[in-house]
């Protein structure tokens, strides 16, 4: 206690150095692992520095400034797109409501007048569609059988069906306009559960697809013409205003029609001919000598010899006439004129045509 005492001073400044080595020791420890993060760091940043300086283009230096080049060019960018967006108008919804909420009357009633237009333009255009031929072609209803006699449709579905609608009529008019010859089916995809109590052939396995600008809606319409309407076809399709996008063609000769028997050139025959064979006269038999040398001088020749020499027998009979068949000579009747023989005999197709409507999302 006395040593205490007399080096308390000493002993009292000696615990505190202590204290005050401890705590620089853990401070040294904490900035020691600070140190490391911030050392990693800037390894980090000096690797990514170095990857820029090889890359082409260069990002830049105090002459060049890439990055700011690319900023501009970026801001160039998204005013083209918003350029574009005048080019990929949406389809028309029919019914046309202010409201985005179509009910079903509103719906089943633009249908109607829709279908009626829609097989009226065809009847302009002289566009043949499925069933015609049988004299029912009021009955097509351009993919839309099961919602055409309906009144009510399945909840929500009316706002779909209305722009499936307009956009079925955007690719009717286009095919009208080009008076193709005949429509034979038209598919699109189901979007209702009124679309599966209808005919298979009015819609497509495929789906609506969704990327970062736009929805794709797939569309199949199979139609005949020739050369010269299927162009009509591409370029209405490529000058349409609401972006109906040709996604696959396939073009093959059409079916051959059953033309109705031509009869064939009538072969005209001579009637036959009989030539006569004459027959023999027979000669008259000259008188016996002695008869001629007992005759009176005075007797004439026909009291001597008898008229046509009948005093001296019956005459035979003529012998009958043998009719010769000639067999007859065919005649073949006058060709059919035609005209000229065209040069090019262009034969009808049948065109397969798988579609896309492209409607662009809400700018962000």
């Amino acid at each position: 206690m006395d040593w205490i005492k007399r080096n308390l001073y000493f002993l009292v400044g000696s615990f505190v150095a202590l204290v005050l080595m401890g705590l620089a020791g853990w401070y040294l420890y904490s900035k020691g692992q600070e140190n490391a993060e911030t050392l990693g760091k800037l390894e980090e940043q000096y690797d990514k520095l170095k990857r820029l300086n090889e890359q082409r283009p260069h990002p830049g230096s105090d002459k060049v400034d890439n990055i700011k080049a690319a900023k501009e060019q970026q801001a160039e960018l998204q005013a083209c797109l918003q350029k574009a967006r005048a080019h990929f108008q949406p389809c028309p919804r029919i019914p046309a409501t202010e409201s985005t909420n179509v009910t079903s009357q509103e719906f089943s009633s633009a249908l109607s007048r829709t279908i009626d237009g829609l097989q009226r333009a065809a009847t302009k255009a002289n566009v043949t569609l499925p069933g015609r031929e049988s004299g029912s072609s009021a009955a097509y209803s351009f993919s839309f059988a099961a919602q055409r006699h309906r009144l009510a449709y399945a909840a929500g579905s009316p706002d779909l069906l209305a722009v499936q609608l307009g956009e079925v009529k955007a690719i009717c008019e286009v095919l009208f306009q080009a008076n193709i010859n005949s429509l034979e089916s038209l598919r699109r995809e189901r979007i209702s559960e009124d679309d599966y109590k209808g005919p298979q052939t009015d819609y497509l396995p495929e789906h609506s697809e969704t990327n970062e600008l736009a929805v794709l809606t797939p569309y199949e319409v199979v139609f005949h013409c020739f050369s010269s309407e299927l162009a009509g076809v591409l370029a209405g399709f490529a000058s349409s205003p609401y972006s109906l996008q040709v996604k696959t063609i396939n073009v093959e000769p059409a079916p051959a029609v059953v033309a109705p028997a031509t009869p064939a050139a009538p072969v005209m025959y001579t009637m036959p001919a009989v030539v006569p064979t004459p027959a023999a006269s027979p000669t008259p038999a000259a008188p016996p000598p002695s008869m001629a040398a007992e005759a009176p001088p005075s007797m004439s020749f026909e009291e001597r010899y008898g008229r046509a020499g009948r005093s001296l027998g019956p005459a035979p009979a003529p012998a009958p006439m043998q009719p010769r068949y000639v067999p007859p000579m065919p005649v073949a009747a006058a060709p059919v004129s035609r005209g000229p023989t065209p040069a090019l005999d262009e034969r009808q197709l049948k065109v397969t045509l798988m579609l896309e409507v492209v409607k662009l999302l809400a700018p962000k």
